[in-house]
């Protein structure tokens, strides 16, 4: 496993690399945007580490760059107190953020939890899912509606993983931190939000029919699926 690890704070870079590798992964180091993104054209990369603020290009306009053309998973580094840095990163597809000062072990952990999630294993009978125009295939990673692939972020298509997995059934927001984030998770359900509008918008913009993802105000959301 390669992980990119981008901040211009060389002290922050120096403690995240040593962790890595003590973990066991690859790392590759950017210490400015533009580095970030020529490295990671160049790497096969599994997982980027990737600071809000840095020179050149700064973490959002990496981020866009990225998911203009891959899914990877993204982990964005804000600072302390800054929302709108959090939620701009979770608009525009970052799967996951800390927040600085953090604790580097915290943060492997998060990392290890986001390629745990990424390479489980499907469970066959979770394969092949098919609700309207809706076909998910777990093991095989795919999303698709009328055939078409949807690219979706790993929290997006975790989000809807789940719900498919149990229509009808409702999630509060708490509860899909849980099972969606992990019990660990100290981010708030604003990051639920953020998701689920992101994902409801990319599978209508796909087309879709025979399902939806309801809302029940105050409560939560669940695929519906009208009989």
């Amino acid at each position: 496993m390669k992980i990119l690890l981008a901040d211009d704070n060389e002290a922050i870079l120096d403690i995240l690399d040593n962790f890595a590798r003590a973990a066991g992964y690859e790392t590759v180091l950017a210490t400015d945007g533009e580095q970030a993104w020529e490295l990671f054209c160049r790497e096969p990369i599994n997982l980027i580490l990737l600071d809000v603020m840095m020179p050149k290009l700064d973490g959002f306009a990496v981020c866009r760059k990225i998911r203009a053309c891959s899914d990877v998973p993204i982990i964005m580094i804000t600072a302390r107190g800054e929302d709108y840095d959090r939620i701009m990163g979770l608009e525009i597809g970052a799967d996951d953020y800390v927040v600085k000062p953090f604790s580097a072990p915290e943060v492997m952990a998060r990392v290890k939890a986001v390629l745990r999630r990424l390479h489980r294993s499907g469970d066959p009978s979770h394969q092949g899912r098919q609700y309207g125009n809706l076909t998910i295939q777990e093991e095989a990673g795919a999303v698709m509606v009328a055939g078409q692939p949807v690219r979706l972020t790993h929290k997006e298509a975790d989000i809807l993983l789940l719900l498919a997995a149990n229509p009808g059934q409702l999630f509060s927001r708490d509860q899909l931190l849980d099972k969606v984030w992990g019990i660990d998770y100290t981010g708030d359900t604003r990051t639920v939000d953020t998701h689920i509008r992101r994902l409801r918008a990319k599978l209508e913009q796909a087309g879709l029919q025979g399902c939806f993802i309801g809302t029940v105000w105050g409560r939560g959301y669940r695929l519906e699926v009208p009989s």
